[in-house]
């Protein structure tokens, strides 16, 4: 059982997301395409829990990725790319929550 959990050590688990390059793939307009199909596969077969999951985690890493992509540092007026973090963020969540607690059948 020790042998297993060591798999989920906090540096091998930065180093699989660094070694996956996430902020590359998101970029990647394969990628979106196939996420956008796969949602939409979903949707069609009536998995809106699978689908929710493709959206909310596709965003989050898109919105990752375009933040840390641009500069963040803190200014007397503040930062146009945090607020966007933290809109986007928002705006995440809430989808998320409509999604898996809100809306019923």
């Amino acid at each position: 059982m020790e042998k297993w959990l060591q798999y989920f050590e906090t540096q091998r688990i930065l180093k699989l997301i660094n070694d996956m390059k996430i902020g590359e793939l998101v970029q990647d307009p394969y990628f979106i395409a196939g996420m956008v199909a796969l949602a939409i596969i979903a949707l069609l077969l009536k998995w809106q829990m699978a689908a929710g999951v493709i959206v909310v985690v596709t965003g989050f890493a898109w919105l990752l990725s375009y933040t840390l992509g641009q500069d963040t540092t803190l200014g007397s007026g503040g930062n146009e790319t945090l607020l966007v973090f933290v809109g986007g963020g928002a705006v995440i969540v809430g989808l998320a929550i409509y999604i898996f607690f809100i809306r019923g059948e």
